[in-house]
């Protein structure tokens, strides 16, 4: 004797909590579209956001590290994050500030987001670190000059 088994009631189930929950998440959608607090702009981070880490180090650890690894050797995979270590490109310091100022390519701008004596502070860090020696440290002044050149240049 073959025993049938009834699935309809189930699939039915399932189609219809399917379709509920598909219902509600439109909804939650349509709900956040309409919100505008929650409208993206042009930031790469929060609107707003400044970090706190004062020293190269702490900066290094919480902002720079999670692309260019703990040991600086930078990493290859969604993005291409370069080494920063025995990095030749570190030697004229004009350039790191102009990178964690502006950015380039897949590094964002952080110029927004650090102070001036922090930008010096990253930068000095990286030069005498992860067998970088560039001792000719860079002042908070040197960025706040590097900015004002920035900005003449991007003014029409």
């Amino acid at each position: 004797m073959q025993v049938r088994r009834r699935e309809t009631g189930s699939c039915c189930c399932r189609t219809a909590a399917s379709v509920a929950l598909v219902a509600l998440l439109s909804q939650v959608a349509a709900a956040i579209a309409q919100d505008s607090s929650l409208q993206m702009d042009n930031h790469t981070f929060s609107s707003g956001y400044r970090f706190v880490e004062l020293s190269g180090e702490e900066l290094f650890a919480n902002v720079c590290q999670g692309c260019h690894m703990l040991d600086a050797t930078g990493a290859t995979g969604a993005a291409s994050y370069p080494s920063l270590a025995g990095n030749q490109n570190l030697e004229a310091s004009s350039y790191p500030v102009y990178l964690v100022v502006n950015g380039r390519r897949a590094m964002p701008a952080f110029g927004d987001m650090m102070s001036d004596g922090q930008i010096a502070a990253v930068v000095n860090y990286l030069r005498t670190h992860f067998g970088n020696n560039y001792q000719d440290a860079v002042t908070a002044s040197d960025v706040r000059g590097a900015r004002r050149i920035n900005a003449a240049g991007t003014q029409n």
